[in-house]
């Protein structure tokens, strides 16, 4: 534990979440209407307290946190990164100029939620100025150490202009989410879609039920251990499958089926009595809101277009039944707007301790930004629906 200075505030950066209450915790995300069921105490735990996210896999805890006297006042997940990997904002160039230098690029300092391209609130605060405090004892902290950089990833662009008026570097990214018109069922979705687009998605969900399989979706403590096995055993396949190692373990998917039911959303496919594939849905519902989260996906079994119902129609159908307003499709992949998913614009910030490298980067991401706006714009001449969309909310 490090206690820091902070302009009215007591500021200490914690190596374990288990060293703050989850009631207190819970308090701020439960405050913040930016916030979202990645940032709430069980699930950050979750991953640190199965070692997914730990000082051996490189991330490092290191969160900050604000208190007024004995209360919490506001707080970042925070890591001290060796590596780059499990972010989805990807910094690759920048740590390749780095070496090219003869600099040292890791470890980093890092504000996300590991493994998952979801924005959100990364700050969370009782109050506005407790927010500006914090980001700028987050910079204090970068500026502070021997670390490279700061990076701040997939927040809210009002948070990414707090940051970029302490110093930081704004980023803009895409990713692809549905967004509910008031749908009352998948054939009211299609219908407002193009006529090939609608055929395309009905051809496609023909070939899975020609196939013989068949597709359920369980919820929460309906999904039995045996069928959170079979998950797992699909999500190491999708790794196998690209020469990569899954970043979680089968402890963390168990953890969160004992700690946050109400949040999970499992389909698997099933041909005869044989399981063949399972896709994993993180969902919250509030009297005002909803949003749906694909995370996970994999298949022993190939059957063609089985991908597209269970990460997608299957997730879209559940949306519209729960009367949820997005569903986020995670990271990358134009191919989702032939599914009727849209481009949104992601937000993240960063800083670099070296005036010559900030700046390097500051022209980067000039460059880059006028490059995004370009695809969106190319993007929005391929989108699936015949008119145009419902307003969306920018990361």
């Amino acid at each position: 534990m490090l206690e820091l200075n902070a302009t009215n505030y007591r500021t200490q950066v914690l190596s374990d979440l288990a060293d703050i209450r989850s009631d207190a915790w819970n308090g701020l995300v439960d405050a913040d209407g930016g916030a979202n069921v990645f940032v709430r105490h069980a699930y950050l735990h979750a991953l640190h307290a199965t070692t997914c996210a730990s000082s051996r896999t490189g991330w490092a805890p290191a969160y900050l946190t604000l208190w007024d006297g004995a209360t919490l006042a506001a707080a970042t997940p925070l890591y001290a990164k060796d590596h780059s990997y499990g972010e989805y904002v990807f910094d690759w160039s920048w740590a390749e100029a780095y070496q090219r230098a003869g600099l040292e690029y890791y470890p980093k300092w890092l504000s996300a939620v590991p493994f998952t391209p979801v924005s959100g609130r990364r700050s969370l605060a009782r109050d506005a100025p407790a927010r500006r405090a914090l980001a700028e004892a987050l910079l204090g902290l970068a500026r502070a150490s021997r670390l490279s950089s700061l990076h701040v990833l997939l927040a809210p662009q009002e948070d990414i202009t707090l940051l970029e008026s302490c110093g930081l570097l704004a980023r803009r990214t895409v990713q692809f989410h549905w967004l509910n018109a008031g749908y009352t069922t998948f054939d009211d979705f299609l219908a407002a879609l193009t006529q090939p687009k609608r055929k395309k998605i009905r051809a496609e969900r023909r070939k899975v039920d020609e196939a013989g399989v068949v597709v359920q979706r369980r919820t929460g403590r309906d999904i039995t251990e045996a069928e959170w096995a079979f998950f797992h055993r699909c999500y190491r396949t999708t790794y196998a499958a690209h020469h990569s190692t899954p970043y979680l373990n089968f402890d963390f998917f168990l953890r969160l089926a004992e700690q946050m039911p109400e949040n999970l959303l499992l389909v698997t496919a099933k041909r005869g009595r044989r399981a063949i594939g399972a896709s994993l849905g993180v969902y919250e519902s509030t009297p005002t809101t909803g949003r749906l989260f694909g995370r996970y996906w994999g298949a022993i079994e190939h059957v063609p277009c089985l991908h597209f119902e269970c990460c997608y129609y299957q997730m879209i159908e559940f949306a519209i039944e729960r009367k949820l307003d997005v569903f986020e499709g995670g990271a990358q992949g134009a191919h989702k707007m032939a599914r009727g998913l849209d481009p949104v614009t992601t937000w993240s910030a960063h800083w670099m301790a070296l005036p010559a490298m900030h700046s390097a980067v500051a022209r980067f991401l000039v460059r880059e930004s006028e490059s995004v706006e370009h695809a969106i714009e190319e993007l929005d001449e391929h989108r699936a629906f015949s008119s145009p969309p419902p307003l969306a909310e920018e990361g």
